[in-house]
C-alpha cells in the first residue's frame, strides 16, 4: 500500500477548559464509481470535521493499487492541497476523522486502518467503540494475533481475516456479528464499499447518491456539502454493499446482521454531536435543541432581561427559550473561532486566562441586566463557573443558568469521551443549590428527561422500553458491556511511543 509519511504532534489534553465537554468518537465518509471519489471524500470529512479534530485519513483504490494518506491535525490542514488528493487516485474511496476514546493518539491508529487479507485487501473505518473491543483483541492475541494498533478498529480486520466464508461481503458481516456496542462502519475493497451500522442504531450513518453514485456518511450535513442526494438512514443492524460489476454498473445489496431490535439513537447526537444542519434518524437536529430551550422555558421560567446562549452549542435552545418566554434573545457571548483544541498554552500566566481563549462577554448586551445564561449540557461544571464570572465582570445584576440537557451521572461506552463517574458535576454534589454556589449563579436549572425526550421525539421517555439511548442521563445502558464487566477492564493496551 502506498503510504504516505506524516509527523504528529503532541495533543493538549491536559487543559481542564477543553475537558469540561464531551467529545465525538469519529466520522466517516465513502464514495464509489465516482472520478473524484477522494476529493469528494475530502470534502465530506470536512463537514464532519466536529465529531473529530485530532487525525484525519483517506483511502482510495485505482483499479491497480490502494493508496493511504493519513495525516494528524485537522483536513484543511492537508486534504486542501491538490499534491496530497494527487496521492489519493481511483473513483472509490473511504475517509474518517478522529477524535481517541480507545488507543493512544499516534499515526498508527489514525484510520481507515488497511489489511492484506487472503480475499485481497481491505481498509477499514468507524465511528463509536465496541463494548467486547478489549475482550476480542485478548482473545485474538492469546491466539496467536499480531496487533500493529491499539484501536478497536483493528479487530475487525482481524476477524475477517479469520472468517471461514469465501466472500469479502459475507466475511464483513460475520465479523460485525462478533462486535457489540454503539457503531457506524465503512468498508473498501477493490470493488465494493460496504456500510455498516449496529443493531440497537446508536450511532447514525445516512446513505446518499450523487450522480447515481451512492454515498455514505455519519451526518447528512456531509452529503449536502458534496451537492448529495440524502436517501435514506442505514437502518439499525443493516449492511449494504454496493459493488462495481463488470460493465461498470453499481449493484446495492442490503442484508440484516443484527437481531431486529428497535432502533436506539444516541441522544447526544441531537443535545451537541451533530451538526445543527444535519437531519438525524428523520429528525432535524436545530429544530430538536430549539424545541429544547422551549421545553426548558416552559419547566424553568425566571424573571430577567435577556436570554444569552453559551456559543454555539447553546445558541438554538437559547433561541428556543427566547421565543417561548418572551425575553430577548442577544449574543452576550462572543466566541473566537480561530482557538482550536490543539492550542498549546506557553506559559501559566497565559494558561489562566482560561475559557476567555474561546469566549469573550459582549458587555453592551450585559450589564446591568439579569441574564438568562443557556447551554446545551454540563460535564464537570468548571467551564460553567468560569462562563459565570466573566459575565459577572461584565456587569450582569443576576445570571442565571439554564441546561437544555438532563444531568450527567453515568460515563459512555459507545464512543463518547466522558470523564470519569465521579468527576461529573452531578456526582459531585448532593443538591442542584449546592451545584449552583459552586458555579456562581443566581439559579440553575436543568431540562427533565420528558422534555428532552418531548423536544426530540414529541413523545415522553418510555421506561420500559426507552425510545433513544440515554444511559448518561439514566444509568440505562442498551447493550452488555463486556470489556466494563468482565476481565478485560483494567487491562492495559501496550503502548509503542511512535512518531507516526
Amino acid at each position: 500500500m502506498d503510504q504516505s509519511a506524516s509527523q504528529s504532534f503532541d495533543i493538549n489534553h491536559s487543559n481542564e477548559w477543553e475537558d469540561d465537554t464531551l467529545h465525538e468518537e469519529c466520522g466517516v465518509f465513502g464514495i464509489l464509481g465516482h472520478p473524484d471519489a477522494a476529493t469528494l471524500t475530502a470534502l465530506g470529512l470536512h463537514a464532519l470535521q466536529h465529531r473529530g479534530q485530532e487525525a484525519a485519513g483517506i483511502v482510495s483504490f485505482d483499479g491497480l493499487r490502494f493508496h493511504s494518506e493519513r495525516r494528524m491535525g485537522l483536513v484543511g490542514d492537508h486534504y486542501t492541497d491538490p499534491a496530497t488528493l494527487a496521492k489519493l487516485p481511483g473513483n472509490i474511496s473511504i475517509g474518517h476523522v478522529r477524535y481517541s476514546t480507545t488507543g493512544e493518539v499516534a499515526l498508527r491508529n489514525v484510520q481507515p486502518l488497511f489489511a492484506e487479507l487472503e480475499v485481497g485487501g481491505i481498509a477499514i473505518a468507524h465511528n463509536g467503540n465496541f463494548t467486547n473491543g478489549l475482550t476480542l483483541r485478548r482473545q485474538l492475541i492469546a491466539g496467536g494475533a499480531i496487533c500493529q494498533s491499539t484501536s478497536d478498529t483493528e479487530v475487525v480486520l482481524h476477524l475477517i481475516a479469520r472468517s471461514r466464508y469465501s466472500s469479502t461481503a459475507d466475511r464483513f458481516i460475520d465479523a460485525v456479528r462478533q462486535m457489540e456496542g454503539g457503531y457506524s462502519m465503512l468498508a473498501m475493497t477493490r470493488t465494493k464499499l460496504i456500510a455498516a451500522r449496529d443493531p440497537t442504531g446508536i450511532r447514525p450513518l445516512v446513505m446518499g447518491e450523487l450522480d447515481g453514485k451512492p454515498v455514505f456518511a455519519s451526518e447528512s450535513c456531509a452529503l449536502d456539502i458534496i451537492g448529495a442526494k440524502f436517501v435514506r438512514d442505514v437502518e439499525n443492524g443493516e449492511v449494504i454493499i454496493c459493488e462495481t460489476q463488470p460493465d461498470g454498473s453499481i449493484s446495492i445489496d442490503a442484508r440484516k446482521a443484527g437481531n431486529g431490535q428497535p432502533e436506539r439513537l444516541c441522544l447526544f447526537e441531537y443535545v451537541y454531536f451533530a451538526r445543527p444542519d444535519s437531519v438525524v434518524g428523520g429528525r432535524s437536529v436545530y429544530v430538536a435543541r430549539k424545541n429544547m430551550g422551549i421545553n426548558l422555558a416552559k419547566e424553568a421560567p425566571v424573571d430577567a432581561d435577556v436570554v444569552v446562549p453559551v456559543p454555539d452549542g447553546g445558541t438554538p435552545a437559547a433561541l428556543g427559550y427566547a421565543q417561548q418566554s418572551g425575553i430577548p434573545f442577544e449574543y452576550g457571548i462572543i466566541r473566537n473561532h480561530y482557538v482550536g483544541r490543539t492550542f498549546i498554552e506557553p506559559t501559566q500566566q497565559i494558561r489562566a486566562f482560561g475559557v476567555k481563549l474561546k469566549h469573550s462577554a459582549n458587555r453592551a448586551m450585559i450589564e446591568g441586566k439579569r441574564v438568562v445564561l443557556v447551554d446545551d449540557s454540563v460535564v464537570r461544571g468548571t467551564t460553567s463557573l468560569k462562563i459565570v464570572q466573566m459575565i459577572r465582570d461584565a456587569g450582569a445584576k443576576e445570571v442565571h443558568l439554564r441546561v437544555a440537557s438532563p444531568m450527567i451521572y453515568y460515563p459512555d461506552f459507545y464512543g463518547i469521551d466522558t470523564p470519569d463517574r465521579e468527576k461529573l458535576l452531578a456526582n459531585q454534589y448532593e443538591s442542584l443549590e449546592a451545584m449552583c454556589k459552586y458555579i456562581g449563579c443566581d439559579s440553575l436549572e436543568f431540562l427533565s428527561i420528558n422534555g428532552l425526550y418531548q423536544a426530540v421525539g414529541g413523545e415522553d421517555r418510555n421506561d420500559a422500553r426507552p425510545q433513544f439511548t440515554d444511559h448518561y442521563f439514566t444509568g440505562d445502558y442498551p447493550t452488555r458491556l463486556l470489556d466494563k464487566d468482565g476481565e478485560a477492564v483494567g487491562r492495559k493496551v501496550s503502548l509503542l511511543a511512535s512518531n507516526g
